[in-house]
């Protein structure tokens, strides 16, 4: 048979059925990038917020490669990438479409001013944004900032703190360094983030009046795609079982029998607790989950009920 003849005579089939085979294989690598796509999420690429946020990922089962100078990482075993970025660039980026979702400080979200959704309140890298005057000036309430130079890096917030009180004020405007302001003469007062004072402290200050509370915010793009709202579900879920796992303890107790109706009563757990006979005669193992916000109280309780040999257990995570 010969083949160069039989090649010559079909050239056309050939040619058109790899360039069938191409179309198709073309369109399949599109459909499974479709299929892979990643939600980018930016978050602080340093301090206490950016740290906060790794380790909530990591509790939610998301693996991130966090490399030293690291501007980009894609998760090993989730459809997301994350930047790490300043965090007042964050809410631009998201609004802008460069990130799908952000996680920033709720002071720093609305400073911003930027049009994107607050998706969820994350309940930690919480601070509150407060006036501080030095420790030797008196206090008389916000009358007291009346034609006074303030120092802020968050001009938004102060300037609607100041027009709820009827207050006139000169806000001087500054990146960083805030609480010099005072001690170098550029400022009366100042308006910056607190957690614990000591810096305030430091630089011969007192906090004087909060205006602003802010916590970890998870903020959004508003056009996020079918796809990446899916995805966003998934994220929701597994914080959902994380910060309620943490909201509570899982408890174990030996009572007498005859005190298991008051107990049950002081430990109602999500449905009810869970009751097993023991070995010795009239007495029960109970098994409950119990609320942080209530568990020294119910504690107290429980053994003037009773209870005895009492285990208190943490839950890793909690699935409603």
């Amino acid at each position: 048979m010969n083949f160069q003849k039989i090649l010559k005579e079909n050239i056309s089939f050939f040619i058109n059925y790899f360039k069938n085979s191409e179309l198709i294989l073309c369109q399949n690598i599109t459909t499974r990038e479709v299929l892979m796509q990643n939600i980018r999420i930016a978050i602080q690429k340093s301090g206490r917020l950016s740290e906060d946020s790794i380790d909530l990922f990591k509790e939610c089962g998301i693996k991130l490669d966090m490399g030293k100078g690291r501007l980009k990482s894609v998760s090993s075993n989730f459809n997301a990438e994350f930047l790490f970025l300043r965090d007042d660039d964050i809410p631009g980026y998201v609004e802008d479409g460069v990130a799908d979702l952000g996680i920033v400080g709720e002071n720093v979200l609305v400073e911003s001013a930027k049009n994107v959704d607050l998706v969820k309140k994350l309940g930690f890298s919480k601070c509150r944004l407060s006036i501080a005057i030095p420790r030797e000036d008196s206090f008389d309430g916000a009358q007291s900032l009346q034609n006074k130079s303030i120092a802020t890096s968050y001009p938004k917030l102060l300037s609607k703190y100041l027009k709820e009180n009827d207050i006139k004020a000169n806000i001087h405007e500054i990146s960083g360094s805030v609480e010099i302001a005072p001690s170098i003469g550029l400022a009366d007062a100042v308006c910056d983030i607190v957690s614990s004072g000591s810096t305030l402290l430091s630089n011969g200050l007192k906090e004087v009046q909060e205006i602003f509370k802010s916590e970890a915010v998870l903020i959004g793009n508003k056009n996020l795609s079918a796809e990446n709202k899916s995805i966003l579900e998934k994220i929701l879920f597994r914080i959902n079982a994380v910060q309620k796992a943490q909201d509570h303890k899982y408890i174990l107790l030996n009572a007498p029998n005859e005190k298991l109706p008051e107990i049950i009563n002081i430990i109602a757990g999500m449905k009810s607790p869970t009751v097993m006979p023991l070995a010795a005669e009239g007495w029960s193992s109970i098994h409950s989950v119990l609320e942080e916000k209530a568990f020294w109280e119910k504690i107290e309780a429980l053994r003037n009920a009773g209870a005895e040999g009492i285990l208190v257990i943490p839950i890793e995570k909690m699935i409603l």
